[in-house]
């Protein structure tokens, strides 16, 4: 394992300007950064076993492998991983994973910045694949992906911010789902992490969102994922890919 490799990334946003005419566009935008390896955190989002919705199922079970091959590729560079599918912990109750970050020494968050928030291009429009009803019916994370001794498993930001606090990272790179909803709102993910100051990425071919074309803006499933995409890139972080990851580790 390494302790000094360094990331080289592109990352993506978007910011208001003007065009020739004067009017107000959205630009895209891109800029490099290096990373230290030794605080960064790659962090799985509610990577379930199964979902719902049989489409999301479907959607995640496409990119777990790849998602795999991150996450081995970048814990043998002294990235630590992060494993979070929400509401499953039992599942992991005694594993070092789950130990581990538990016995991380509690800190204080520190205060929460301030932050526009502005309204989502759309909400949670449920699944495109017709269930009248989306009861829980996941236990654990994708077992395509492997969990290591040394990761952590958490669905708690105090807790994942006390291993981050620990290990002195400062960096998160998420994948995971589902931008629109847990994206965004887990206690781990972008909008809390961002307002404690952690610097948060999205791994934007490694994500998806909980969207029905038939419902507005009435655009693909790809598109409205793409859609949430450029609201995270315009209002929240950067985003970067999966080949970038690869390619600097």
């Amino acid at each position: 394992m390494s302790n000094d490799h360094e990331l080289h990334l592109i990352l993506r946003t978007q910011k208001l300007t003007q065009d020739e005419g004067g009017h107000s566009v959205w630009e895209v935008t891109e800029e490099p950064a290096t990373l230290a390896a030794a605080e960064t955190a790659i962090l799985l989002c509610d990577v379930w076993d199964t979902h719902p919705s049989r489409g999301a199922a479907e959607r995640v079970e496409a990119m777990a492998p790849r998602m795999d091959e991150v996450v081995r590729a970048a814990r043998a560079q002294g990235i630590s991983i992060i494993h979070a599918p929400s509401g499953c912990m039992d599942f992991y109750e005694g594993t070092p994973a789950r130990q581990r970050i538990m016995d991380a020494p509690q800190v204080a968050p520190p205060a929460e910045l301030e932050h526009d928030d502005p309204p989502l291009p759309f909400e949670d429009h449920g699944t495109d694949t017709g269930e009248p009803n989306l009861e829980r019916n996941y236990i654990r994370q994708n077992s395509v992906i492997q969990i290591a001794d040394e990761d952590g498993i958490s669905d708690d930001g105090g807790e994942v911010y006390n291993f981050f606090s620990q290990h002195g990272i400062n960096n998160m790179i998420l994948i995971g789902v589902h931008t629109n909803v847990c994206i965004l709102r887990r206690t781990f993910a972008i909008k809390q992490m961002v307002r404690w100051g952690v610097n948060v990425m999205l791994v934007r071919d490694l994500t998806d969102a909980m969207y029905d074309p038939a419902q507005p803006p009435y655009v693909s499933h790809d598109e409205g994922t793409q859609l949430v995409i450029g609201y995270i890139e315009k209002f929240w972080c950067p985003t970067i890919t999966s080949d970038e990851l690869l390619a600097t580790l």
